[in-house]
């Protein structure tokens, strides 16, 4: 019963936040206009909300990040998929699978600052990527800080990884992804492999990428005014996860500084006008100056990870899809794995009853 009162008081604060996001909206935009030309009403109403939600003002905790992201689990799953809870090496995780699975693998790390998140915050958006590659999604709750600090996410990313390998999925069926923090933990998992001599995987996707803890990136200040996410929170993440680390020397908590020589292929996307576009577009530049076959994609005018709005914005339906022509040629499937949901039986037409004589 207490689960279900708190589900209805998130979803009721849910729509009171949208509520008020879409009177400011609607007021600022008759005042100054579109804060970009090409939002429609309700993206910018949602975008306002997300602003709105996330704190930015004294001293962050981590309940404060944590509890906007935890609200949006709230938000409606879509259907076709399975989900499964599992054990991994002692963490909780889960798989997504869609109805008629290959047997490509997808490592997703989410995001949340290395403070926040779950595989149940990313439900909406790991079961997507499971229907549009019809793969299997393999999402583990690692540990966060400041409970658990540098280099507690990495060693589970890795664990999961090689919990995989032991699991006999081939590294060439596997193509690792996250978004924001998880995009890092991407490439940090990459580096680390390669490091070791281990058998790396197909390719990575790094969805609107935080990899640059030092927070050095222009665009911090330039896409301010046009994103959710606001520097004091990124700079609190920051510093509960380094927990007194230079991220220029912890390459493998900012992976911006790190070495990219030899690793897979690497499909990087970001929106124009969200804050950490220099993290990806510095990432993209140093990925393709180490020789690594790099897909950079820029989205006008998106803010960070628009992802999560496949249902309503065309540019994050697009997105995703791109992420699923990028997996089916790192990891493409024999023909005869390809699986085609059946067509509906057409129903025959009922015959009119005889007339009784």
């Amino acid at each position: 019963m207490n689960t279900r009162l708190a589900a209805t008081r998130d979803l009721i604060r849910l729509n009171m936040d949208l509520a008020y996001a879409i009177m400011l909206t609607t007021a600022s935009r008759r005042r100054h206009g579109p804060r970009r030309s090409r939002w429609p009403w309700w993206f910018e109403s949602i975008q306002q909300m997300m602003a709105r939600s996330t704190p930015g003002v004294g001293d962050i905790v981590a309940d404060e990040i944590r509890a906007p992201l935890d609200r949006a689990t709230r938000l409606p799953l879509w259907p076709r998929v399975h989900i499964q809870s599992v054990e991994v090496n002692g963490l909780p995780a889960e798989w997504i699978t869609a109805r008629s699975p290959n047997d490509r693998v997808i490592l997703f790390l989410h995001g949340g600052g290395y403070v926040s998140g779950s595989p149940r915050t990313h439900r909406t958006l790991t079961a997507e990527l499971a229907n549009v590659t019809q793969g299997r999604v393999l999402a583990p709750a690692y540990r966060l800080a400041p409970e658990a600090a540098y280099p507690a996410a990495l060693e589970d990313a890795w664990g999961v990884y090689w919990w995989l390998l032991d699991q006999g999925v081939p590294p060439s069926r596997i193509v690792v992804m996250g978004d924001s923090a998880g995009g890092g933990l991407t490439i940090a998992l990459l580096v680390a492999l390669r490091d070791a001599g281990l058998p790396l995987p197909a390719g990575a996707v790094g969805l609107s990428p935080w990899v640059d803890l030092a927070m050095t990136g222009a665009t911090l200040q330039t896409n301010a005014s046009t994103d959710y996410i606001n520097e004091n929170v990124l700079r609190a993440s920051a510093r509960m996860y380094l927990d007194g680390r230079s991220p220029q020397e912890t390459p493998l908590a900012s992976p911006l500084y790190a070495d990219l020589r030899g690793l897979p292929p690497l499909l990087i996307q970001a929106g124009s006008a969200e804050m950490l576009l220099d993290d990806a577009l510095r990432l993209a530049a140093a990925a393709k100056a180490a020789d690594v076959d790099t897909t950079l994609e820029v989205w006008d005018d998106m803010i960070h990870v628009w992802h999560f709005f496949y249902r309503i914005a065309p540019d994050a339906r697009q997105a995703i899809d791109h992420i699923a022509d990028f997996v089916a040629r790192q990891a493409p499937v024999a023909p005869a794995q390809l699986r085609w949901p059946k067509p509906r039986p057409k129903k025959q037409a009922g015959k009119w009853p005889k007339r009784r004589r």
